[in-house]
Parts: C-alpha cells; sequence; structure tokens
C-alpha cells in the first residue's frame, strides 16, 4: 500500500487535504430542498424548480470548466470557483425570492467548475502510471469528508438554526480557497503540467476522433451513472412500495459509504497494474447486476444484496475510469477532456429522477431490468475494448516529448 502511493505528489496530498476539510462543510446542498420549503415558506413545486436548476448548474460547471482551465489555468479556475461558490452560499439567507432562482445556479456552477479543476490539476501534476493512485486519494479524501458533513449540518441546525449552516459552509469554502491559493504552485506544478492556451493543439472533438475508445468510455459512464443514481431516487421510492421503511434505506447508504471508504482505496492500489478497461467494464458489470437481483424481488435481503454488488461497482469502475481519460487526454486539452468525464460522471444528478421516476409510473416491473440491461450492455462493450489493448492513442501521443510536460498550470 505505501509502496503504491510512494508516485503520489506531495501537491495531491495536499490538496486532498483541502478537499477532506471542503466537504466536511460542504453540507448546504444536502438541507436546502427542506431549508426553501420549512424555513422559506416555498411550495414543493417551487423549492423541486429551484433545487433542479442549481442541479443543472453544477452539472454544467462540471461540463465548462476543465475548458477555462486550458485556457487561463486551472489554479486560477479552482480559486475563482472557490470564492463564487463560498460567497453565493453566504449570501442565501438574505436573498429575496425571486434570487434564489438565480444566485443558487451561478453557486453551484462555479461549484462544478471547482471539480473539474481538481481533477484537471491532478491529472497534470501526477504522471501517467499513477493517476488512479492519485484519483483514488482524492475520492478518498472527499468521501471521507462527506460522511462527516451531514450528521455536523443537522447538529448545527438543530443547535443553532440554517442561518449559522449558511455560514459556516460559506466561510468553510472561502478558508478552502485561501489555502489552494498557498499549497497550489503558481507556476509548474510538478513533473507534469499543461500549456494555459487551449489554442496550442487540435480542438477536444478532433482529439476525441483520434480516441474513440474515450468517446465509449464516456457513453457508458453517462449510462451507467443514469443507473447507479437510481439509488437516490426511486430505490427509496421502491422500498416504500414494498414496506421497508426509510431507516433500512439509511442502513443501505451507510453500507455503501463506508464499504467506499474502507476499500477503494487499497483495492486501486492493488490493481494499477491491471488493464483498466477490464477493470472499468466489470465494476460496470457489477453496478448492473445489483439492479438484476432487485429484479428477482425487493426485500431486505435483495436491498443488501444490491448495494453490495453496487458498492464493488463504484470501487472498481469510477477511479480508473478518471484515470483512464486523463492517461489518453493529449497535454493541451487535459482539462477539457476531465470535464467532459466530470459532466458525464454527474448526468445523473439532473436526468436520473426523471427518467428513472418516468419508467417506474408507467411500469414499475421493469425499472430494474432495464437498469441492469443498460449498465450490462454498457460493461460488455468496455470489456470488449479492452481485449484490443490501448485503441484510440495515436502514435504521435505515445512517443510525446518530454517538453510537452514541462509547462505551467497556473
Amino acid at each position: 500500500m505505501r509502496r503504491g502511493l510512494r508516485d503520489v505528489p506531495r501537491t495531491v496530498w495536499l490538496l486532498a487535504a483541502g478537499q477532506f476539510f471542503n466537504m466536511i462543510v460542504a453540507f448546504t446542498f444536502v438541507y436546502f430542498f427542506v431549508y426553501l420549503t420549512d424555513e422559506r415558506g416555498l411550495s414543493v413545486a417551487q423549492a423541486g424548480v429551484i433545487s433542479g436548476i442549481g442541479g443543472a448548474g453544477q452539472v454544467a460547471g462540471n461540463f465548462t470548466g476543465g475548458w477555462f482551465g486550458d485556457r487561463y489555468g486551472h489554479r486560477r479556475v479552482l480559486l475563482a470557483g472557490s470564492l463564487i461558490s463560498g460567497v453565493g452560499v453566504l449570501a442565501l439567507p438574505a436573498l429575496p425570492v425571486p434570487l434564489l432562482y438565480v444566485v443558487p445556479v451561478l453557486s453551484q456552477y462555479a461549484g462544478g467548475c471547482v471539480r473539474a479543476a481538481n481533477g484537471a490539476l491532478v491529472a497534470i501534476v501526477v504522471p501517467e502510471g499513477a493517476r488512479r493512485q492519485g484519483f483514488a486519494v482524492m475520492r478518498f479524501a472527499a468521501n471521507a469528508g462527506f460522511t462527516v458533513g451531514p450528521p455536523l449540518g443537522a447538529l448545527l441546525i438543530a443547535q443553532a438554526g440554517y442561518g449559522v449552516l449558511f455560514v459556516v459552509d460559506g466561510v468553510g469554502t472561502l478558508v478552502f480557497a485561501a489555502y489552494a491559493g498557498r499549497v497550489l504552485p503558481a507556476r509548474g506544478a510538478g513533473r507534469a503540467a499543461v500549456p494555459g492556451d487551449g489554442a496550442a493543439g487540435p480542438g477536444v472533438f478532433a482529439s476525441l476522433r483520434q480516441r474513440p475508445v474515450v468517446v465509449l468510455l464516456l457513453v457508458a459512464i453517462l449510462v451507467t451513472d443514469l443507473v447507479y443514481r437510481q439509488q437516490y431516487s426511486t430505490l427509496p421510492t421502491d422500498l416504500d412500495h414494498h414496506g421497508i421503511g426509510t431507516g433500512v434505506y439509511g442502513w443501505l447508504l451507510a453500507i455503501n459509504g463506508g464499504l467506499i471508504l474502507l476499500l477503494e482505496l487499497p483495492v486501486t492500489v492493488a490493481l494499477r497494474g491491471r488493464a483498466p478497461l477490464r477493470i472499468i467494464g466489470g465494476g460496470v458489470l457489477l453496478v448492473g447486476a445489483g439492479y438484476g437481483v432487485l429484479a428477482l424481488g425487493t426485500g431486505v435481503g435483495t436491498a443488501v444484496a444490491m448495494m453490495l454488488l453496487l458498492t464493488a461497482g463504484e470501487v472498481l469502475y469510477k477511479t480508473p475510469a478518471t484515470a483512464f481519460v486523463a492517461d489518453h487526454a493529449p497535454a493541451h486539452a487535459q482539462g477539457r477532456f476531465q470535464s467532459l468525464y466530470s459532466g458525464v460522471s454527474v448526468s445523473g444528478v439532473v436526468l436520473s429522477a426523471p427518467l428513472g421516476g418516468a419508467l417506474y409510473s408507467a411500469a414499475p416491473g421493469a425499472l430494474w431490468p432495464v437498469c441492469a440491461g443498460l449498465a450490462g450492455l454498457a460493461g460488455v462493450l468496455l470489456l470488449a475494448a479492452g481485449r484490443t489493448g490501448r485503441p484510440g492513442v495515436t502514435h504521435a501521443e505515445q512517443v510525446r516529448p518530454a517538453r510537452e510536460t514541462a509547462t505551467r498550470t497556473g
């Protein structure tokens, strides 16, 4: 384990420490819907619209943050996004209702840009061959922080109200921005970097045409995320329909979070030398198998089996998929490739609930077989692509000159 993490640069460890702190205080969005209906007295429909467009802003930020980073520097995007996000959260309690349709969207858009910038910085700083470990460290820090955050947020609400919640979140985000500004070098971020000028090479779509396996992976991850996030929308609905209470659902999520914290980092290190597409494809197949178990019938036993399989799939596919995109990105478009991956990997935030809900309303018995089939197909395609080695990587990329890895990130 120690030997496998030795190649993760100090900058990534420092950034992961900041990520851990930032996720601890990032609890506003968890209670935002309840705040709107309880504290502000809005209708469920109004709160749904505000929360929905905020989620759309987050996805848009993930899709576009890397484009800004390739042009102006990923460090700058991370700092600017954190500042905008922190100020937006601080302002929430004082906003009139009309501005609640605007400011949270901007704040979550900025947060999405920060996520894309984080991914791009890790891809830049960590050399190819060690990126899985680097991304696993970042995911471990984020998941550990989020494990602490929501219970702390509930405690703050109970003791001091929602106003303090927003202050702690907003100030904490600004503290993270100040910390990141200190630990991230303004110029040069270690052994690998990308040009700040997005015009330094062919466009991102031309680059994608040269790397069809990356396109395949992005499509597979989009489909998988739509399926994966059903656990947050239609799963609790189906459990309730079968007489299984929210307490069981809470324990299922606890199983998921606990096992990821325990297993993802060591599993990633142990499998770091294995063919990535086979690992990713196997993980996606496990996600499909989890929902396939639910297709046999919804009960406590099948729900636990489903969550165990889903968690195993997440442990296998998420980190290697992020690293695979980074390893196949051209140096001048590293941020844009990370943005594409970040965007498709959270698209389920916006799409999974309405699509899954519509199918569940029309044909409740079809939802889990469809989920299993979609993820299963995505997994099979990835496994088939993995048999051909590293398709889509051009010879020029494989012999990329070392001079491309000595430019700035600021």
